[in-house]
Parts: structure tokens; C-alpha cells; sequence
């Protein structure tokens, strides 16, 4: 419950892709025996700020709206966007939706620090 509001959270798009494979990744690292990984690290991560979104979906850093990429804008009719910092320089990106009973995250894409900066334009120096 979040605000009096049930919370839900949603992997769509992009981030689905992208944790689906990482989720297949790391069963068949924990098959072959490895314990510590990269990988492992990230769907750690990942799923540990999955819980805190569904305690508060206003968790993460709050994207200006002029920054919003305007993809995220026509795939998934955005306007609010978020990101949260995973480790090894990871960024989850999600949007926060609701009515009057429900609040939802809907997580729009994962990717790490290079394809962040490229995806949103920032330049570097």
C-alpha cells in the first residue's frame, strides 16, 4: 500500500527483454556452479528495488519532463518518468500510473550507464 493505494509493478517492453534474458543468464551460471557474478549482482539489484517500488512507487529520481526521451513518450503514452541507480552503473527507467484504488509501476527499460547517457543525450565532456 502506497498513499491508501494498492501498488503493482509491471516489467513491459524493453526491460522485460532485457530481464528475461539476464534471469536465464544467471539459472545457468547457478547451474554451472558460479556463486558471485556480475549478473547475479544485477538481478539482485533489480529485484531488490522491484520491492521498495511496490512500498513506493516515488522511490527513484524523478526525470524532468523536458528530458524525457520522446519514444517513451509514443510506446508508452508517458508523462512522468524515473530512474533508479543499480549497481555496476545500471539505470532502471519507469513511469508511475494509477486510478483512485491503484498505483503502477511500469518498468520501461534497463540498460547501463553508456546506453543511458546515449538513450537521454547527455554529452560527454
Amino acid at each position: 500500500m502506497f498513499k491508501g493505494k494498492t501498488t503493482r509493478i509491471i516489467i513491459t517492453g524493453r526491460a522485460r527483454e532485457k530481464f528475461e534474458k539476464l534471469n536465464a543468464v544467471v539459472e545457468n551460471e547457478i547451474k554451472k556452479g558460479v556463486k558471485k557474478s556480475r549478473s547475479q549482482l544485477l538481478l539482485r539489484a533489480i529485484k531488490q528495488k522491484i520491492e521498495i517500488l511496490r512500498r513506493n512507487p516515488e522511490y527513484g529520481i524523478h526525470i524532468p519532463k523536458d528530458r524525457i526521451p520522446k519514444k517513451y513518450v509514443k510506446l508508452y503514452d508517458v508523462n512522468n518518468l524515473w530512474k533508479i541507480n543499480l549497481v555496476g552503473s545500471w539505470r532502471m527507467i519507469y513511469t508511475i500510473r494509477g486510478s483512485k484504488v491503484e498505483i503502477i509501476s511500469l518498468i520501461i527499460d534497463l540498460f547501463n550507464h553508456k546506453e543511458y547517457s546515449k538513450e537521454f543525450k547527455y554529452k560527454r565532456n
